[in-house]
């Protein structure tokens, strides 16, 4: 299966940047992390077992965030540029669980942000993650858990109870 760029980037080039940056909490970073992975997926296509492009999409850009965050050497601080939010939010996510968001690992923030900001089912998290499921669903709960701790009362991001 040949994977074309200019079929994937219209697809796929804002919902990978939003999750980038929902990680990383640096919109540039999160450009560059997504030029990265669309420059891995051309290099890469024969890799691509045909079974769930969404998922290896953002494997790929997961893996390429997290490893952009260990370059950085440092763990990322609350102050978030306002531009950041603004890419991140979501019509319905309030600027207070994107604070709360920010106060999380960004492994957390990851699993967080692709289960109640997008919408995707345990499985494709899971897959999306190389995890178990078994393992996921155990830490989404707990970060689901310091998610309601950090906001201090129980709040709704687009119709799912955190």
């Amino acid at each position: 299966m040949e994977l074309k760029l200019e079929d994937l980037v219209p697809v796929y080039g804002e919902k990978l940047l939003r999750y980038a940056t929902s990680i990383l909490y640096n919109h540039q970073d999160a450009e560059d992390v997504v030029q990265d992975v669309f420059i891995s997926v051309y290099q890469n296509q024969h890799k691509f077992d045909g079974k769930n492009l969404s998922a290896w999409l953002y494997k790929i850009t997961y893996n390429k965030s997290i490893n952009k965050l260990k370059r950085r050497k440092f763990l990322f601080l609350v102050d978030i540029p306002k531009n950041t939010l603004k890419t991140l939010q979501q019509e319905d996510t309030s600027d207070e669980t994107l604070y709360a968001l920010s106060l999380l690992k960004p492994q957390d923030r990851a699993l967080i942000y692709g289960r109640i900001i997008e919408g995707y089912s345990y499985e494709e998290l899971a897959q999306q993650m190389g995890k178990s499921l078994t393992t996921f669903r155990h830490r989404y709960e707990r970060d689901k858990k310091n998610l309601a701790d950090h906001l201090d009362f129980n709040c709704e991001v687009k119709g799912a109870q955190i």
